[in-house]
């Protein structure tokens, strides 16, 4: 799991219940409301359940639907969470909660995120439906927070690509680990791992003699990130032989950054 943030509180559904609303259903939902406010979330789940299956046609087991996603993620049920509002938005898609379904999905995803070390599919799965709530619903108030963790977990697929480029590197493959860094700068420019990237890329093609490039990522590295002190060391890596960081227009480091 990426952060240390706490459960974002949602919006739970409390909507106030006519007098002409059949009195089981207002009971069952108010019930379930009243566990899941007082963090009692699997018995939610199950009066959420419960309505939703002796009173499919009412309005309030369309709701009850959507809390049962909310349930189960506060309880850390992540596959239940995401089978429960992809329910919701399959059965009703022109809702007008489909956003807040959507979002729990997401951050479902990105809370099942795992630490560089590991496999980072599930990042990217998370990424994507991140990315789907801000695009499908960019002026929801689900979509700041969907972008801010997008951001965390494009850095994190980014620092997956550099702690595999430096393996290679440290192992003297020069070529692998050039790879692994070429992605972060092409596929994750705008992440904190940018400025050691370039870094990285100056030591590659330094090791492997290719100077040219070894001074583009440098230069770059000072036009984008001045302050940096992957540029301090980056500046001192290819000046080692009394040349200073040139920018190569042609090298595709400099192409990558044109639109910066």
């Amino acid at each position: 799991m990426l952060g240390g943030d706490s459960k974002p509180a949602g919006s739970v559904l409390s909507p106030d219940l006519g007098k002409s609303d059949d009195q089981a259903v207002a009971g069952l939902y108010n019930d379930g409301l009243s566990n899941l406010n007082n963090g009692q979330y699997k018995t939610a789940v199950k009066k959420f359940a419960e309505l939703e299956r002796l009173h499919p046609y009412s309005k309030w087991a369309t709701k009850a639907l959507l809390m049962q996603g909310f349930a189960h993620y506060q309880n850390n049920e992540y596959a239940d969470a995401i089978n429960s509002c992809q329910r919701f938005i399959s059965l009703h898609p022109g809702h007008q909660d489909i956003p807040y379904a959507y979002y729990i999905v997401a951050i479902s995803q990105y809370e099942q995120i795992q630490d560089i070390t590991r496999d980072q599919s599930q990042t990217q799965i998370a990424l994507d439906s991140l990315d789907e709530v801000s695009r499908r619903f960019p002026d929801s108030k689900y979509a700041g927070d969907a972008k801010q963790k997008a951001l965390l977990a494009r850095d994190h697929l980014a620092g997956k690509e550099m702690d595999v480029g430096r393996y290679y590197m440290n192992r003297g493959s020069y070529l692998a680990g050039i790879n692994r860094f070429k992605k972060v700068v092409t596929d994750y420019q705008t992440s904190s791992q940018t400025p050691e990237a370039l870094y990285r890329l100056a030591e590659g093609y330094m090791a492997l003699g290719i100077v040219a490039e070894a001074q583009t990522a440098a230069a770059v590295l000072g036009h984008n990130f001045p302050r940096s002190q992957w540029y301090k060391d980056a500046y001192t890596l290819v000046s080692s032989d009394g040349r200073a960081p040139v920018e190569n227009k042609t090298s595709w480091i400099s192409r990558a950054f044109n639109f910066l």
